[in-house]
Parts: C-alpha cells; sequence; structure tokens
C-alpha cells in the first residue's frame, strides 16, 4: 500500500487517466475528488464487502446447500 500526506488542492494522477483530489478537510473527515472515464467502476470499500457478501448469499441461496460458510 502507498501512503502519501496530500493538501487541499493537491492531486493524484493514477495509470495517466484517473485524477484524485483532495477537495476538503474538516476534523477527521477529508472529501476527494475523482475524475476518471466512465468505463472505470468506483465504489466505496464498504460497498464491495457488502456485494461479496450478497454474492455468497446468492450462490447458498442458488444451490440450497451451505457451501460458503
Amino acid at each position: 500500500m502507498l501512503v502519501l500526506s496530500r493538501k487541499v488542492g493537491d492531486k493524484l494522477v493514477i495509470d495517466g487517466n484517473i485524477i484524485v483530489e483532495v477537495v476538503k478537510i474538516q476534523g477527521n473527515r477529508i472529501s476527494l475528488g475523482i475524475v476518471a472515464p466512465s468505463s472505470v467502476k468506483i465504489l466505496r470499500g464498504e460497498l464491495t464487502e457488502q456485494q461479496a457478501k450478497a454474492q455468497i448469499v446468492e450462490l447458498v441461496v442458488e444451490d440450497g446447500l451451505l457451501m460458503a460458510c
């Protein structure tokens, strides 16, 4: 994992076509702006975890077995 310190207005460029900018810092929260091609899927981390859990539940229901316990 790469860990960087950034200030408001600082940007990161990823793979030449994704830009992440620090828009606001307030207390222990930051706001990020992200510019990326429409083909790039961007999700918050907790959403990807929820999707993974939902897929496991779907598999169990479809198969009728507790294969993913």
